[in-house]
């Protein structure tokens, strides 16, 4: 499975969307973008996409709730580790209340991997970010002397937020 980026306006993409009705499309609208998010087994129908493998997922997008996007430059000899570490998450996220849908994508054309989940609204990923589940996945991990000594990231991580439907049609 693959999922495929654009930016753009919010019309412009509603626009791009509904010329393909037929295919898996969800728009999504940022602080001053908005992005298409096209998830399928075959090819793009973007002129020149973001393209990511999924190496993980858990339950179906949905066009409705707030969208985070952790992006996270990782160098070419660190993607081994970092996948490792994502594939072997714990996966507690998944029983915190709000939750909706997880994606782990691999870069096909960058460096800076996507880790995206769903949320009912901003308030379910505020009140995750303050739980313990959070907590745990988050903690600093103790490896044997020398393993983590390798720095697997090329630069600092970002996050941005975007909801599904302008910001006064999704209050949480």
């Amino acid at each position: 499975m693959h999922i495929y980026l654009t930016s753009g306006t919010g019309d412009f993409l509603e626009q791009l969307k509904n010329k393909y009705p037929n295919e898996e499309m969800i728009l999504i609208h940022g602080e001053g973008n908005s992005v298409l998010i096209h998830e399928t087994e075959g090819k793009s129908v973007f002129a020149t996409p973001r393209k990511f493998e999924v190496l993980d997922s858990v339950n179906d997008l949905e066009e409705r709730g707030f969208f985070v996007l952790n992006n996270i430059p990782v160098t070419d000899e660190g993607r081994p580790v970092f996948e490792h570490r994502f594939l072997n998450r714990a996966g507690a996220i998944e029983d915190e209340p709000g939750f909706v849908a997880f994606r782990l994508l691999r870069p096909l054309n960058s460096e800076t991997y996507i880790v995206m989940t769903q949320w009912n609204g901003p308030h379910s990923f505020e009140a995750w970010k303050s739980s313990k589940a959070f907590a745990s996945a988050h903690a600093e991990r103790k490896e044997p002397t020398g393993v983590n000594q390798q720095n697997i990231f090329s630069a600092a991580s970002y996050v941005t937020t975007y909801s599904a439907a302008p910001k006064e049609e999704n209050e949480d």
